[in-house]
């Protein structure tokens, strides 16, 4: 036999989810931190439009740390400046990120030494980016006693970094590369490249004279018209492969 359904129960219920949720989005925008509302943080520099969203990752060291201008921070983003809170680090900053970043949820950016991410660059979610690695010379010695080593980090301007990537002390990497989600990148990657792995590889590039190479498997997307109203938007996603045809050969014949 079914029990009786306990509507006031429900309806209790119903009302605490739609309050924690009301509470949770309210904790979300207050939360934030942009330039005009940085709360406790008191970054070397923060750009216009640029938000870091809440709950926030790690940060400290943020007196070395300069965000540019139009910044997108996800949700559980470590950014650190310096091994440990609190230190001196000198009159230049530690970690730079240029104008229109994106650090995807829960991305760590690890700067004891100086890192500098360029204009444009997107990061999927969890990814690893850092300047220190641990040493191992001393076969005596707990690893983690041992003084770490320390190189700079340089991500050029349009990257963009797949999810679960991770950015190893003393990597290069050029204008416009694309790294593949989970590699493992570390020394000089060119500009315009496709790297993949574990040690990370190039797999492909463009250059002026080639082209890409290998060459693409795809065709490059075709970007919206300027203009164009949601409503023929609507309607060209209704279209079948036979209706595209024959719109792509009127706008020939036109």
């Amino acid at each position: 036999m079914p029990k009786p359904k306990n509507t006031f129960s429900s309806w209790r219920r119903r009302l605490a989810q739609r309050a924690v949720h009301a509470a949770w989005a309210w904790a979300q925008r207050t939360g934030s931190v942009t330039a005009d509302h940085p709360g406790r943080l008191h970054f070397g520099a923060i750009g216009e439009a640029t938000r870091l969203a809440f709950p926030l990752g790690t940060v400290f060291g943020e007196p070395w740390i300069h965000l540019g201008s139009h910044c997108i921070i996800g949700e559980q983003v470590t950014l650190t400046a310096g091994l440990m809170p609190d230190l001196d680090l000198g009159p230049d900053p530690i970690l730079r990120i240029g104008d229109g970043v994106v650090l995807g949820r829960g991305s760590h950016v690890i700067a004891d030494t100086a890192v500098t991410i360029g204009s444009d660059c997107y990061f999927g979610p969890y990814v690893y980016v850092t300047s220190t690695n641990h040493s191992y010379d001393d076969p005596h010695q707990p690893i983690g006693r041992q003084w770490p080593r320390m190189e700079p980090v340089e991500i050029g301007p349009g990257c963009w970094i797949g999810t679960g990537a991770v950015i190893l002390p003393g990597a290069r990497i050029g204008r416009n590369v694309v790294v593949a989600a989970g590699a493992v990148v570390r020394g000089t990657v060119p500009d315009h490249a496709v790297v993949a792995g574990a040690p990370a590889r190039v797999v492909r590039r463009w250059t002026s004279e080639g082209g890409w190479q290998p060459p693409l498997r795809t065709p490059a997307p075709v970007p919206i018209p300027e203009g164009a109203t949601p409503e023929q938007l609507r309607a060209l996603a209704g279209l079948d492969e036979d209706g595209a045809a024959r719109l792509a050969q009127l706008e020939t014949e036109g």
